[in-house]
């Protein structure tokens, strides 16, 4: 074994622009809070920062629950957190097959000592509410899970409300995935009656993994709070994290600072624009980028009424390498887009346009050097055409 020190060089990682399925582009506000001084996790400052996120958090989720935080960890933590605090041993989760991560659903709620339950769809299509309908007289679920937006697909799920009223005419609980639609597409946490949403702060809030948003209705907390057994998970039980995150403010874990003083800058930079303006330029931003592809004579994978604008699921032209074309772009373009996952593997391209991500230099970017590889690669694409769109269209 070498005793040597490492020699190891200065940070320097490649300037991409992410245009993939996460993370997204982090906006300069969202670094500089990044830089700031430490506090201690139990600082009244930084009491006062927790305080700020929360309320932040529940503008975005549009929500008033008393219990919404970010999670320490990434999406998957708060996705976590949602699944294996709610479902019970013995209690039944019903979850979609309709995407990759109505399949990560599925394995948590088994690891919380539940039985799974599935609703199919195609993946790539939402799912159809008389088929949770026909799932739920047949299952009788306590805890439904479903994905508001799969990243996998790039489908969004229509109708939220109408599951919702079948879960709760059930007497079941609502977990949604929200990873890839807070803050990028239009969700309502209250006013659609879900009891419990998760995301991931790397998505369309564009900052840095590390501190996921959750939210629990008091309904879901007072189930969390009678459970029998405690949460098989310490790290994650939400009774004690309440302690944390409460009126109490008792330590549970070192939080992370810095991950929280990022994430309220990011929800800061919501606010200032405006959730419903928000919404509308992802869906003006992403818009043009579908405009242009289709333009170049590529198809999306996701029917026009499920779009989903924060990541577009783009068909692999055939006799193309889709590989081969995300890595020329990498090294040729400093640009980072995604290939698919699971039943869409060599599928699709997964073109995330998230936060501050979503601006028109990078559509435009994005479309000309997605053309021109594309051509490179003896696909029959009219890259003039694509570009022309995209313009037309920002």
């Amino acid at each position: 074994m070498s005793m040597d020190r490492p020699d190891v060089g200065e940070l320097t990682p490649s300037d991409r622009t992410l245009m993939g399925p996460g993370p997204s582009d982090v906006h300069p506000r969202v670094l500089r809070a990044m830089a700031t001084p430490l506090v201690g996790h139990l600082d009244p400052s930084f009491i006062d920062v927790m305080d700020e996120t929360q309320e932040l958090l529940r503008y975005t989720f549009r929500t008033d629950n008393r219990w919404t935080i970010p999670v320490s960890g990434t999406g998957s933590a708060s996705m976590e957190a949602a699944i294996g605090n709610l479902v019970e041993p013995g209690e039944t989760m019903l979850v979609p097959t309709n995407g990759y991560f109505g399949g990560r659903m599925a394995e948590m709620a088994r690891r919380a000592g539940g039985e799974v339950a599935e609703v199919d769809a195609p993946w790539g299509e939402p799912l159809d509410p008389a088929d949770v309908q026909d799932a739920f007289d047949e299952h009788q679920p306590d805890v439904f899970g479903f994905v508001h937006a799969e990243t996998s697909t790039g489908a969004l799920q229509p109708s939220v409300p109408e599951l919702t009223s079948i879960a709760h005419d059930h007497d079941a609980y609502v977990v949604a995935d929200c990873v890839t639609s807070l803050g990028g597409v239009e969700l309502r946490v209250d006013d659609w009656n879900v009891d419990v949403a998760y995301s991931g702060p790397q998505k369309c809030l564009s900052c840095p993994p590390g501190a996921s948003p959750l939210t629990l209705n008091d309904r879901a907390m007072d189930k969390v709070l009678s459970r029998e057994e405690p949460a098989r998970s310490w790290y994650l039980d939400l009774s004690l994290l309440e302690g944390y995150w409460g009126d109490e403010r008792a330590y549970h874990h070192t939080a992370p600072i810095t991950n929280v003083y990022a994430l309220r800058e990011a929800l800061r930079l919501v606010a200032e624009e405006g959730i419903e303006e928000r919404w509308g330029r992802h869906r003006r931003v992403a818009g043009a980028l579908k405009a242009g592809v289709e333009a170049m004579g590529l198809e999306m994978n996701a029917a026009d009424e499920f779009w989903l604008p924060s990541l577009n699921a783009v068909r692999v032209p055939a006799g193309v390498d889709d590989g081969a074309v995300i890595d020329d772009l990498l090294s040729e373009y400093d640009l980072e887009i995604a290939g698919g996952l699971g039943d869409l593997s060599g599928d699709v391209f997964r073109i995330g346009c998230m936060g501050h991500s979503a601006r028109p230099g990078n559509v435009s970017f994005l479309a000309s050097a997605l053309g021109e590889t594309l051509r490179d690669h003896g696909a029959n694409v009219d890259v003039g055409a694509g570009t022309e769109t995209v313009a037309a269209e920002l």
